[in-house]
């Protein structure tokens, strides 16, 4: 999470979306920056909206505006696996044979496997009624929107470096488990649907 003081302005780190790329590149132009530990690195719109915004509001009248980023679902589901996989393959050998279709499948599961356990994107970004909590939210695929946004809302060029990027593996997918996969991520589906189409 990045907070610009002057111009009021809340980056929030939305896992798996760029936030590795956006904080390397402004954590030292922020008035506050929370990177570490990923607790607080990635805290949720709700965690901002309970915890931090009150704060921010009890030093200042005016109001800050959330801004954060989020990735197509499944090629944000595929993102994961890879980082994942890289950590067991770190700590261990039991990512032998681990699939991103079993990953996949340990993900649709309720509840979800212990390795594919993770909040999902609307969960990070949106009420229990999954209206968003978040002023702006920018696709990850058009991230040149949302560095057009950041140059306007700071007032200086933004070059975003390749950071933390995970190794290439194979993330095919069984239709029938693709199919599945999608009703798991229905409301991360339709947030993204509505994050696209409100850029159209």
């Amino acid at each position: 999470m990045l907070i610009f003081w002057t111009q009021k302005l809340v980056f929030l780190a939305t896992p798996k979306a760029g936030s590795s790329a956006v904080e390397t590149a402004l954590e030292s132009l922020a008035d506050v920056a929370l990177t570490r530990p990923a607790v607080l690195k990635h805290a949720s719109a709700r965690d901002f909206r309970d915890h931090l915004a009150p704060l921010l509001s009890s030093k200042t009248e005016a109001s800050f505006t959330t801004v954060a980023l989020m990735r197509e679902p499944l090629d944000w589901l595929r993102s994961l696996y890879r980082f994942r996989l890289r950590d067991l393959i770190e700590e261990s050998d039991i990512s032998a044979g681990y699939s991103f279709e079993q990953f996949a499948r340990d993900y649709i599961e309720d509840p979800r496997a212990g390795f594919s356990d993770v909040p999902s994107q609307a969960a990070f970004l949106c009420d229990d009624e999954g209206t968003p909590l978040v002023d702006r939210i920018f696709p990850y695929e058009r991230i040149e929107d949302f560095v057009h946004f950041l140059e306007d809302q700071l007032g200086f060029a933004i070059t975003l470096p390749r950071v933390n990027v995970p190794p290439a593996v194979e993330t095919g997918l069984a239709p029938e488990t693709e199919a599945a996969l999608r009703v798991a991520m229905q409301d991360d589906i339709a947030l993204y649907d509505r994050v696209t189409r409100a850029l159209a």
